[in-house]
């Protein structure tokens, strides 16, 4: 049994926030730097240099790549074999989120009801999912997940008579409504199967995936091919001034589901696209 003070994991999230808000992943880079050697349109290059120019600028300076620094979005691989000591794991990780967003000057974006909308001021709670896993080891993957391209996701109940034809026509017209709202070009994250909330659960965490990496299953990697290129074809472009890279990369989850279900999660981030992973 392997013990780890909770303090560890405050620090650990607290560090995750800044870093993850000013520094964008290095496959990220390299995806809008792939980007603007293939768009087409002048206007749509213009705008991939910008995006290149402000996340240089954003991680040298320390400052947030975009004003919109998020919900604090968390999967947790927690081996079996972890104890916490000196306090809960879940009060250390809304602890980290708190400091990390006081002390490293991000916007704080969340209200405690959408009813009454008063600000909790320093961005907690965290949104946490936890995978229990075999072995010692705390692995922390944090998104953090702006407003706009959230408000843009969605997710349908198909039927199984609608199949994998009606699932690539709802990923395609969920990105076409988007439009320039969700701040292109984006990632997309796809769940497919499982009950209802198993789909965007999915798709949400199919985000944090290394940008482009096909999925291990040959059948998914061909489906992420697919609509990455129906996607790209759709002329939205960079920021919706129309062009080719409309989308730097779709990523496909799957779990086994119901007889008399599909269920389609489309889950979208924006240009300003921050995951980061730490582990104890």
């Amino acid at each position: 049994m392997r013990e780890i003070e909770v303090g560890e994991v405050t620090q650990l999230v607290r560090d995750l926030c800044i870093e993850t808000n000013t520094c964008l992943r290095e496959d990220q880079m390299a995806a809008l730097r792939r980007a603007r050697g293939d768009e087409e349109s002048p206007l749509g290059q213009e705008v991939l240099d910008q995006l290149l120019e402000n996340a240089a600028v954003a991680c040298s300076e320390g400052v947030p790549f975009c004003q919109d620094t998020g919900y604090a979005v968390f999967f947790i691989e927690l081996g079996q074999e972890v104890r916490f000591t000196g306090g809960h794991l879940g009060e250390a990780i809304d602890e980290g989120v708190r400091r990390g967003y006081v002390e490293g000057f991000l916007r704080k974006s969340i209200v405690g009801s959408p009813i009454e909308r008063e600000n909790t001021g320093d961005n907690t709670p965290a949104v946490v999912y936890y995978d229990l896993v075999p072995g010692e080891a705390l692995k922390v993957t944090m998104l953090v997940k702006g407003a706009g391209c959230d408000n843009m996701s969605a997710l349908r109940m198909l039927t199984p008579a609608e199949g994998l034809d009606g699932a690539k026509e709802f990923v395609v017209e969920t990105i076409e409504k988007a439009g320039p709202n969700a701040s292109p070009p984006v990632t997309v994250g796809v769940g497919i199967g499982g009950p209802f909330e198993k789909a965007a659960q999915l798709a949400k965490k199919a985000l944090t995936r290394t940008s482009g990496e096909p999925s291990p299953d040959p059948g998914l990697a061909e489906l992420e091919r697919d609509l990455l290129a129906r996607i790209n074809a759709t002329g939205i472009g960079p920021a919706g001034y129309g062009g080719t890279q409309t989308a730097l990369a779709v990523h496909v989850e799957s779990h086994p589901t119901h007889i008399a279900q599909f269920p389609v999660a489309v889950n979208i981030d924006c240009h300003s696209h921050r995951t980061r992973r730490a582990e104890l």
